[in-house]
């Protein structure tokens, strides 16, 4: 079983064969189609009202599935690439490793938020915006300029320690551990982080920035470690409910991926 890292424990060549991945699935095209189909689902809605990918139940399933798709994309370019997670409550700065110029590149610059170092900036010729919701061609950052602070280890634990995954109605009025780790309740943990990155990552496209998947990595991390914690409670609604992907409905894109075939993440990856 192989291991998902922590990105600060990457070695040199593995954040070299992870950028060069990321880069090759660009230069090819099938990149931009994982941002259409985030910035399709960013709400959710389906042709029959049901909300999917965010502001509801199936916001960590669904994820959960797009990142391991994404994952298989860059094993298909190199057998040895994991999707690294990002752990904000340690690197809350933009001068951590995560932002130096051999992996993510740097802060966007004064005025128009241009990312200049590093492989994904504008400059390089390699990362195009093809898939745009604001227009700018280029990949934009203004870390720390929407929200001062990232989350803390103390508010991921108070997180940690809900006892219900989730409540009616079902969407980011609800009480419990899914909303509350998505950031529309309690101490605002994913959303927040979108915020401080800025640029596309405050987008429905917000995969254009590469770190999302870091991001993502992380919280889908997060929902490993409040399911080892709580190994008697799970994935709720259980039963058809209205507008909500319940345990065993399909989660759309895919047409035969339920949240019960993805409660289990070891049968794909381990943390380290």
């Amino acid at each position: 079983m192989a291991d998902r890292k922590n990105q600060a424990d990457l070695t040199a060549t593995e954040k070299r064969n992870f950028v060069d991945a990321v880069l090759e699935l660009k230069r090819s095209g099938r990149y931009d189609e994982f941002i259409s189909t985030h910035n399709a689902f960013i709400i959710g809605d389906t042709d029959n009202g049901e909300r999917t990918g965010h502001r509801s139940p199936s916001f960590l399933p669904w994820h959960r599935k797009f990142l391991l798709q994404f994952e298989q994309a860059l094993q298909s370019v190199n057998s040895s690439v994991m999707l690294p997670y990002w752990d904000w409550t340690v690197d809350r700065t933009s001068r951590s490793s995560l932002w130096a110029d051999d992996f993510l590149g740097g802060d966007g610059r004064s005025g128009d938020g241009r990312v200049t170092s590093g492989p994904f900036a504008f400059g390089g010729g390699n990362w195009p915006m093809n898939i745009r919701v604001d227009g700018r061609t280029f990949l934009r950052r203004s870390l720390g300029a929407g929200v001062r602070e990232l989350p803390t280890r103390a508010e991921v634990d108070r997180v940690l320690a809900m006892n219900t995954y989730d409540a009616a109605p079902w969407n980011s009025g609800s009480d419990g551990f899914r909303n509350a780790v998505e950031g529309w309740r309690g101490p605002n943990l994913h959303n927040r982080v979108h915020v401080w990155i800025g640029g596309q990552m405050t987008t429905g496209a917000s995969p254009n920035d590469p770190v999302f998947w870091l991001h993502h990595c992380f919280i889908d991390k997060l929902w490993a470690d409040w399911q080892k914690l709580h190994p008697n409670t799970g994935y709720v609604p259980t039963t058809r409910t209205t507008n909500v992907v319940s345990l065993r409905d399909t989660m759309k894109p895919w047409n035969d991926v339920t949240p019960a075939d993805m409660l289990d993440h070891t049968k794909f990856y381990t943390y380290k």
